[in-house]
């Protein structure tokens, strides 16, 4: 064979493939491309809602595992907080002295362990806003320190539990400002009915 020979089998030339069958294969693999990523996205989100409905499960099960034990708790932090309300502490005895640190101690300490187990306090104080959510109104009075509709004393602490509500705040809100009756004058003088006498003097 001479260097001028070409091979019969075609295995030493450089193979072009036609000009249309390239733009099938970059197509189909752009294609195959475009579903891949659109699997793998699909797989992706999936992944996150089910890691997202494992972690409510989870809450959900703590939740109903400490609610019972939590509300038997209740009480218990309601004595405490009325006693350290009401306690003595301008006693000049060292026992109730010492008395009233150790109720006060257990008491922080009780709510801490409500704190590091998703239990938390609810204690609006005067001006709070109302929460229909965590708070139940008891009765209205008027109140010229804070505005209508907003809460003016705490009668009991509530508890939510991950973000539920177990129990919610007692409280006492500022009566809203009630409409003077049909006919009647609010600016005038105490005494005078509703449009006064007209003086016929001038």
């Amino acid at each position: 064979m001479t260097d001028d020979d070409t091979p019969a089998n075609g295995h030493d030339a450089e193979y072009e493939a036609p000009e249309s069958e390239t733009v099938e294969d970059v197509e189909a693999l752009q294609a195959e491309n475009a579903a891949l990523k659109d699997q793998i996205l699909r797989m992706a989100a999936e992944m996150d809602n089910t890691r997202r409905r494992a972690e409510r499960e989870a809450n959900d099960a703590r939740a109903y595992a400490i609610q019972k034990f939590a509300k038997d708790l209740f009480p218990a932090s309601d004595y405490l907080a009325s006693a350290t309300a009401h306690a003595p502490r301008d006693s000049g005895d060292a026992a109730v002295k010492n008395f009233v640190v150790g109720v006060e101690m257990t008491q922080k300490e009780l709510l801490a362990a409500f704190d590091r187990n998703g239990l938390k306090k609810v204690d609006p104080k005067a001006g709070d806003k109302f929460d229909p959510h965590v708070h139940q109104a008891m009765a209205e009075e008027p109140n010229a320190e804070v505005a209508p509709g907003t809460i003016v004393r705490t009668m009991q602490a509530g508890f939510t539990l991950l973000g539920r509500t177990l129990r919610p705040a007692v409280v006492v809100v500022a009566a809203k400002a009630a409409a003077a009756p049909a006919g009647d004058n609010p600016y005038a003088a105490e005494g005078e009915t509703s449009g006064g006498a007209v003086d016929t003097k001038a």
